[in-house]
């Protein structure tokens, strides 16, 4: 068992009296002579007990045999991943449970604290389960500086990311595993963090969705990979997944992809320097990777990054070799993509290789989660991503305890 399987493993059972499914496996065993079986009469040569094999099971069978209870519709809401508003999580949260949403993101700032936050999550777990049969992953952007959702009572608060760089990559994995065990006792079993996007040298100023907030651990890729994937090691080990993100960088952007349309990266290639704390990240075993919604002309003319199929697949997942799940970055109110309807951009996102479709808007639930579906009912290839990406996300769940089995 995994560190992380066991601690949240031990945090939903305690939480809601649940029996979550972790990776430990059965070993063969022997079965001991019975007492009552043993000679009266002078003892005779002993022979030894036959072994019982128990089968081996694979790494995923608890995330496979979930999926196989899973229709639809239970599928496509493994794959959608929706914002609430952190000041009052249950305020709609049975909104998501009618289209069997399976994954939420706490949006906003808080200043409630550690007891507040857990106490909330325990009472959505509680409803998930019932709904979708999972745990919900709950996520939050805990980077520090001004991207920090969660303070108040057991929260420290956290330096930019440059600050946190200063110290090296083994001081910085000893912090970040302090501030990681504060949101695992929150009930956080998703950070959307860290930020791999590399600023070049005095260019911060010109880079609004990075630089100019110091989101980035630096300037030179070689500096930044190892102290990404000490960040990265620091919260898998806490209990708590990381996302490392904007793939494939946001860097070189002089756009807000949040507030802008035309954050183009022109000179990002399958072999740039740039990418390698996201590999870094991906061998220090990050749960998710998170693709930034800019436009990369070298690498795909014709499409925004969570759109091309190039990026997503052809780039991650197969020549960088990532298996973990692929998470949207905001597909609801981010103005980069509103030049599609919420449903479109949920079908296109998949299509293109992504597992997690991710907004921050609750009333996008609906019409995400009915064009995934009326897709999929019209297209068996389609169905089959949708079969593939909610199979990533339950394995990522099985290996944080999310499963019961």
């Amino acid at each position: 068992m995994t560190v992380k399987a066991a601690w949240r493993a031990g945090m939903v059972a305690i939480l809601l009296g649940a029996t979550a499914c972790t990776s430990a496996q059965p070993t063969a065993s022997s079965v001991p002579p019975s007492a009552s079986s043993a000679p009266t009469t002078a003892p005779t040569t002993a022979r030894a007990p036959t072994p019982i094999t128990v089968p081996t099971l694979a790494p995923d069978a608890c995330a496979r045999s979930t999926l196989s209870r899973l229709d639809l519709a239970g599928r496509v809401g493994q794959v959608m991943m929706v914002g609430l508003e952190v000041t009052d999580p249950l305020g709609r949260y049975d909104e998501l449970a009618a289209f069997r949403i399976g994954n939420v993101f706490l949006a906003g700032r808080s200043t409630a604290g550690v007891d507040v936050i857990g106490e909330a999550v325990g009472q959505m777990q509680t409803a998930a389960i019932g709904t979708t049969g999972t745990y919900l992953h709950v996520a939050v952007d805990q980077e520090g500086g001004n991207v920090q959702t969660l303070r108040g009572p057991g929260f420290t608060d956290l330096p930019t990311a440059l600050e946190q760089a200063a110290g090296g990559p083994a001081a910085l994995g000893t912090r970040t595993s302090e501030w990681a065990s504060e949101l695992a006792r929150a009930g956080i079993t998703l950070d959307l963090a860290p930020v791999a996007d590399v600023v070049p040298a005095g260019t911060a100023a010109g880079n609004p969705p990075i630089g100019a907030s110091s989101r980035q651990y630096g300037s030179d890729p070689a500096v930044v990979a190892p102290l990404l994937a000490s960040v990265v090691t620091a919260l898998e080990a806490a209990g708590v997944g990381a996302t490392v993100k904007h793939f494939p960088g946001l860097g070189r952007v002089r756009v807000n992809t949040d507030t802008s349309t035309g954050a183009v990266d022109e000179q990002t290639t399958v072999d740039d320097p740039a990418l390698q704390p996201f590999v870094a990240g991906i061998k220090a075993g990050t749960t998710a990777m998170m693709v930034s919604s800019a436009s990369y002309p070298r690498l795909d003319p014709d499409n925004l990054a969570p759109f091309s199929k190039a990026i997503v697949e052809g780039l991650l997942k197969d020549r960088l070799g990532f298996t973990g799940v692929v998470v949207s970055d905001d597909l609801g109110r981010a103005v980069a993509v509103s030049g599609r309807t919420p449903g479109q951009r949920a079908v296109d996102f998949v299509a293109a290789g992504g597992d997690l479709v991710l907004t921050v808007d609750v009333d996008d639930a609906q019409p995400m989660s009915s064009a995934l579906i009326a897709r999929a009912q019209g297209d068996p290839g389609f169905a089959a991503r949708v079969a593939d990406a909610a199979l990533r996300v339950l394995v990522s769940k099985q290996d944080a305890g999310l499963l019961v089995c």
